[in-house]
């Protein structure tokens, strides 16, 4: 019988990447339903000094691929290491990133052992109603208590659908980076390690790597900001991102964008949130002239306070909104910027 809850974990340069703890964390209220321990699997070389770290994020056990031809990402070696741990312990459930590399090595092992792959999920559960318990018995489901319901966007973000696996197992899926929390950190929390040798060959190392060459551009992280100042088409042009920035920098924010700005050149790919851009939590989500569009939506939608700048009333955004303003962007932004250093200003001298 299929068991456990695996996640890969994505480790660039020997360090843990933040989706991985993202996923440990959902894993950890899967299983709350499963009653299944939650399984990390962590690729790499001379990289046992990160196992604690995922213990103290949700991990009940780690198992561990330590071998020169992990160092640096290669989809042979990868797969091969991947499918090997799914033949030898039958998981339940198997969940990576949406990444670069989560969306190269995922459908390969998903074609190697023969299971299903949902990709880009935005939400995860375990069946729980007896009408989902019947459609998956339906389905040739053998057990529909142990049923994964995945959900992701659907026909250009128009749609939301959910869509199960259940004839084989692993139940696989790659969730997008930014969707999920992490479990807060308890470094108290031990787990047990299971180093995992796999037989790599040299014909396994197809591709080899002459040299890594890291960008000296330092790519924003939009996933991590507490405070975020977005732009969209309403206000009117690159310009407009003065603006933008402007209120940002007051509040100590990074600058955001719809995918029209970054469509029509107005400001770098980094900086998009939405469906085909970040998916962002947080603590503030500022939208000026943005209208809403469902694939914006689900980019922004789990931040913790929604503040919406738009001159037409009727604005999509104003539904996710926890506070809407009707106006003009141009009219409220550079009166925002300056009230925001005035109470700053007047709060450091008290």
């Amino acid at each position: 019988m299929s068991k456990g809850i695996y996640v890969v974990v994505e480790q660039r340069s020997g360090k843990v990447q933040n989706v991985g703890l993202e996923l440990i964390g959902e894993a950890t209220r899967l299983k709350a339903d499963l009653k299944d321990d939650v399984y990390a699997v962590l690729l790499g070389s001379d990289i046992e000094g990160e196992v604690d770290k995922l213990y103290h994020y949700g991990a009940d056990k780690v198992i561990l691929v330590d071998h020169p031809y992990l160092k640096e990402y290669v989809t042979e070696p990868y797969t091969k290491a991947v499918t090997e741990i799914i033949k030898a312990y039958d998981p339940e459930i198997m969940l990576f990133g949406a990444s670069s590399i989560g969306r190269d090595v995922a459908p390969r092992v998903a074609s190697r052992v023969r299971t299903g792959l949902v990709a880009d999920t935005t939400g995860l559960r375990m069946a729980k109603t007896q009408e989902e318990y019947d459609k998956e018995a339906s389905m040739g489901c053998a057990d529909p208590t142990r049923a994964l319901l995945m959900t992701r966007p659907a026909f250009g973000g128009n749609i939301m659908a959910t869509l199960m696996c259940p004839r084989t197992k692993p139940q696989m899926a790659t969730v997008r980076p930014g969707v999920m929390k992490r479990i807060e950190k308890d470094e108290t929390r031990k787990g047990e390690l299971i180093k995992f040798d796999v037989n790599f060959t040299e014909a396994d190392m197809n591709v080899e790597i002459l040299e890594v060459v890291k960008s000296d551009k330092k790519s924003v992280d939009l996933t991590e900001a507490k405070l975020i100042v977005s732009g969209g088409r309403g206000i009117g042009g690159p310009q407009g991102f003065d603006m933008i920035r402007d209120v940002a920098d007051a509040l100590g924010a990074e600058v955001g964008s719809s995918r029209a700005c970054v469509d029509a050149g107005w400001i770098e790919k980094d900086r998009q949130v939405g469906q085909t851009g970040k998916t962002v939590r947080p603590d503030l989500y500022m939208a000026c002239g943005i209208s809403g569009a469902i694939q914006h939506v689900a980019g922004m939608e789990g931040s913790e306070l929604v503040i919406s700048i738009n001159k037409n009333d009727t604005a999509p955004i104003f539904e996710v909104s926890d506070l809407g303003i009707v106006g003009d962007v141009k009219q409220i932004l550079p009166k925002l910027a300056e009230a925001i250093r005035k109470y700053k200003a007047t709060k450091a001298t008290n």
